[in-house]
């Protein structure tokens, strides 16, 4: 099975979240996932995502200066972001119902 287009949806949704609870940075966003079991994800899987969530403005970003050298890019939710991830976390618990039913009730 190809994990990368179930991944990439996946975790766009899962980096809004994390944006969500707080302005950030692309290395503390890896660390997030990193942490809660995305361990396959590395800063060059996460910048791209990052650009195309900037592109549909569903994030925005700003430079601020960072203690550690050169000014980071810290991201923060839209409204258009904010209501995204409503939606992404609704449909899917909605998909995750039907997947764990199918499953359960052995129907494959």
């Amino acid at each position: 099975m190809d994990r990368s287009q179930l991944m990439k949806g996946i975790l766009e949704g899962c980096i809004l979240k994390i944006i969500s609870q707080s302005e950030t940075y692309g290395y503390e966003i890896v660390d997030r996932l990193q942490e809660n079991g995305f361990r396959e994800v590395k800063e060059g899987t996460l910048y791209p995502l990052l650009l195309r969530l900037e592109k549909k403005k569903l994030i925005q970003a700003t430079y601020k200066p960072s203690p550690l050298g050169p000014s980071r890019k810290y991201y923060s939710l839209t409204g258009e972001g904010e209501e995204y991830v409503a939606a992404f976390y609704g449909n899917w618990k909605e998909i995750c119902e039907s997947v764990k039913k199918i499953f359960e009730e052995g129907l494959i």
